[in-house]
């Protein structure tokens, strides 16, 4: 009797030598879209509701659907190196990571420099630039690490870019205006789904009503 193959599941099943600080540095790195996905748009979902960002996760699942249909057709093998990874038996062009990484970059970007959710070039540029380092990071981690080529990793990056822009114009040049409409549904109203695009600076703004809302508080407090 055959024993069967055994394949692990490598949602977090990131190598790197041991001892190598860098290269341990840089797994952690990589796993950032997980984190982001995980604890970032399912944390945002059940504390906010924005449709903003509904549909930014929305964008980031549908670019990495396409990325998967792209290596099943062009099925490019990784470096060498994946033997030791045991990643052989999947394919590398483009890098996914460095596609959804890419395409948070810039829908967050532009989301910020439209102005929803920030106000002020400076906090803009400030906000703006972290996505950017951590995308370049990850990009090189995956090359780093050896799970892709130098090729492949641009590839999924120009491609993430490029959905990425997309997305954002056929969100808020398109989709935009049913926003009312998904508030106004059933479904909307009994999930506390909301629209905040067209508030310039939704921190402050909640930060001044919280405030507020806990003057009224207190005054009505001191009358009892």
């Amino acid at each position: 009797m055959t024993t069967p193959l055994l394949k692990a599941v490598t949602l977090t099943h990131v190598r790197y030598q041991k001892g190598d600080r860098l290269g341990h540095f840089l797994a952690w790195v990589s796993l950032i879209p997980v984190f982001i996905s995980l604890g970032g748009f399912i944390s945002h979902f059940v504390f906010r509701r924005e449709l903003q960002g509904i549909f930014f996760a929305l964008g980031l699942l549908i670019s990495q659907f396409i990325n998967e249909v792209i290596k099943k057709s062009v099925q490019q093998s990784r470096p060498e190196t994946c033997m030791l990874l045991e990643m052989c038996d999947s394919h590398g062009w483009p890098s996914s990571h460095s596609q959804y990484m890419f395409f948070f970059a810039v829908y967050y970007t532009l989301l910020m420099y439209k102005g929803i959710g920030l106000a002020g070039v400076r906090k803009k540029f400030t906000v703006g630039f972290i996505p950017w380092s951590v995308a370049l990071l990850t990009m090189y981690s995956r090359v780093y690490l050896g799970y892709h080529t130098v090729a492949q990793v641009f590839a999924g990056a120009t491609l993430g870019i490029a959905l990425g822009a997309l997305w954002f114009w056929v969100v808020n040049s398109m989709l935009i205006c049913y926003f009312p409409a998904i508030e106004e549904s059933t479904i909307g109203r009994m999930l506390y789904i909301k629209d905040s695009s067209h508030i310039p600076d939704v921190l402050k703004f909640e930060y001044d009503n919280a405030r507020a809302a806990r003057e009224k508080l207190a005054c009505k407090c001191a009358t009892d």
